[in-house]
Order: C-alpha cells, then structure tokens, then sequence
C-alpha cells in the first residue's frame, strides 16, 4: 500500500491559513528570486554562457563533491535556475512575467536537480527523460559464462529469453488518465490558493502506467496486460573480452503498459581455468620441473589456451618462484592493432625427490665441489 500524504486539517485552522497563504503567496509573487543572479550571469547571456555557469557552480555545490550543509541547498537553487534559463520557452515567461508567470502555467513535470548534473556526464545522478519520452522498464542484468577459450577465440551465443509483452488488445483494455503516476499510483492536485499547490500520492490499481488506468473486467485481454513470450537472441562474445563487460539488446526486456522496454545486458562471466589464470590481457600459469632440469636447463614442449604446442628451453639454473615471460603469447588485446597479443608468463615449481640413496647422496656432493 502506498501511504497519502495528504494532511487533515481542522475547518477552523484552513480558514485561518487560508487568508495567510494568499498574502504570502502575493508577496512571493512580487519578490520573486532573480536566477540570473543565481548563477551569475547577465540577463543578456546566452544559452551557451548560461549553460558554462550552471556546469561551474553545479560542480562546486553538489553534495557528493561539497559536504557542507548549505550545499544541497544550493545545488537545487542552482539547478532550478538553469531549468528555467535553459529552456527558451521558460526563460521568456520568466522575463516578462516573472516566477509568479511560471507558476500560472501549471507545470506537469518538475526536474530533479541530479538529472542535469548526469547529462554533463557525472555520476550520481538519474536519467532525465526528453519531452513526450516514455519512461523505460527496469534494464535487465544477465550473467552468460564463458570459458577462457571462448574468450581468447570469440564465440557466438544463442540464448532464448523469456520476457513479458504487452496482450496484443491492450489498447482496447486501457483509457487515458492523466492523474495516473504509474503502476498502481495516481496524484492528487489541490489548490489551496493562488500560487499555492499542494499534489498527494495516492495508491489507486486501475492506474496501470503514467497517464494510463485498466479497463475492469477487460475481455479483450483474458491473461491480463501482459503475457510471456520467448525471444532467441544471438550475443557475439569477441576475442579479449573480459568479465565485465556487456553486450545489450535495446528494447527487448519485459513490457508494461505506458512504458518503453528496457534493455538486456548480458554480462560476460568467465569460468574459472584449470590451468590458466587471465591478468588483463596477460596469461598466468604454472609449470613443475624436476630438480635436475631445474640445475641443468630443460627443452619441452609447452600447451598453449589455443591447443597448439610450442617449444620452451631455459640452458641456465631455475630457481623455485621464478617466472618466465613470453611475448605474444597472452590473451587477444580487443580493440589493439590487429594481431596483437598479451604475454605469457610461466611460474616454475620446483618438483624435489622426496628421499636420496646414500650413492646418490655422494655423486651430488661430489658434482657440487
């Protein structure tokens, strides 16, 4: 359930306030904030000089950057400055009438002051929606494991997912309803006196989406607004990817009534290697070697990732711990010069006989004099 925010108020106490409101209300109207000087500018400046004051000052008062207590105040002065100065329509009612103007026109959609500081590209925001733009579904987050080959070679997936879409008579089962917010929430707007608006949240289930309410007992849609619908999806991992990363399916997540679908990102997850173990675009792994290649160098044939062997040889002394490098033979780097390759480095582990015969014991001693 959602709570009403709406206040019950005594008959006695709104004729009381009532007449207050009205005078504050008409003040207001004739003091109302100057926004030019609250970001600094010239009534005379233009879109592009408003835009480099709001982007400075934003920056300097947004609470996640400015930790006084002042600063989200200040922030959302500034951030409904630029809302009004950024739009030609706003900022010429704002000219020739003022605040109180603004308020006449009864705006429907009030801006979060975070939307903008997003849009300059800054965290910690939310997506602000264009005009006449539906919001979107909730993205979905999928993992799609991969093994280390899979990612050194590039592989494509067919995945089948199962999302819900809108009945196909779904108009015929909704009506326009302009005080629906969204999913079972409708507002409420009350005008206590000039200039004076208060909007309270109300839960109502006939409101189905923003400006959209059900029909009851809707025939034309007997499974109800949505139903379940496969869809088969090709993901093309690419050679170097690496756990993380996404590939996304616009518009293919689940439908709902006066909502755009959202996206489907498929997150790349690798599996853990038996031999192999990735670092950005660098291959680790370790070798055991006995005692005797270790003191006297060794040639072998080594396995690589891609199945194929290639030769190793060391002539000197391998100490415990010690890592080999070998170029180009890493994971693919993605998006480098074609044919470009990380580095392989060989860990080796020394393998020691567990016992000596006193025979052997002596040749050793005799071998290191």
């Amino acid at each position: 359930m959602f709570p009403s925010r709406s206040i019950a108020c005594p008959p006695w106490l709104v004729s009381l306030l009532l007449p207050l409101i009205v005078l504050l209300s008409a003040t207001l109207s004739q003091c109302g904030r100057d926004f030019y000087k609250i970001l600094g500018v010239k009534k005379e400046s233009s879109a592009s000089e408003i835009k480099k004051a709001y982007r400075k000052l934003s920056m300097k008062y947004h609470p996640d950057k400015n930790p006084e207590k002042e600063a989200s105040k200040k922030f959302a002065e500034i951030a409904e400055a630029y809302e009004i100065l950024s739009d030609d329509e706003k900022r010429s009612i704002y000219d020739n009438h003022g605040e109180e103007g603004l308020k006449q026109q009864h705006q429907e959609s009030h801006m979060d002051p975070f939307d903008i500081f997003s849009a300059f590209g800054f965290g910690g925001g939310r997506r602000r929606k264009g005009r006449g733009e539906k919001e979107k579904t909730p993205n979905l987050d999928m993992k799609l494991r991969v093994t280390l080959e899979q990612l050194y070679f590039g592989e494509l997936f067919h995945v089948t997912y199962r999302r819900q879409v809108l009945c196909v008579n779904v108009d015929e089962c909704t009506v326009d309803r302009r005080d629906c917010q969204g999913a079972g929430l409708r507002v409420v707007t009350q005008q206590m006196g000039p200039g004076f608006i208060v909007q309270n949240q109300m839960q109502d289930d006939s409101c189905v989406g923003p400006g959209k309410a059900w029909k009851k007992k809707c025939k034309a849609c007997p499974k109800g607004q949505t139903e379940e619908e496969p869809v088969l999806l090709t993901a093309y991992v690419e050679a170097g990817m690496t756990s993380g990363d996404t590939i996304t399916f616009e518009g293919v997540a689940d439908h709902k009534v006066g909502y755009e679908p959202g996206d489907l990102n498929f997150v790349v997850t690798e599996t853990q290697h038996d031999r192999f173990v990735r670092r950005g675009n660098d291959l680790l792994t370790t070798v055991e070697i006995p005692l005797l290649d270790a003191l006297v160098g060794f040639e072998t044939q080594f396995r690589h990732l891609d199945g194929k062997d290639f030769p190793l040889k060391k002539d000197d002394v391998t100490d415990h711990g010690e890592t080999m490098t070998v170029k180009g033979k890493g994971m693919p780097v993605r998006g480098g010069k074609e044919g470009s390759f990380g580095d392989l480095l060989i860990t080796f582990h020394i393998k020691f006989p567990d016992k000596l015969t006193k025979k052997q014991k002596e040749l050793v001693r005799e071998a290191f004099k």
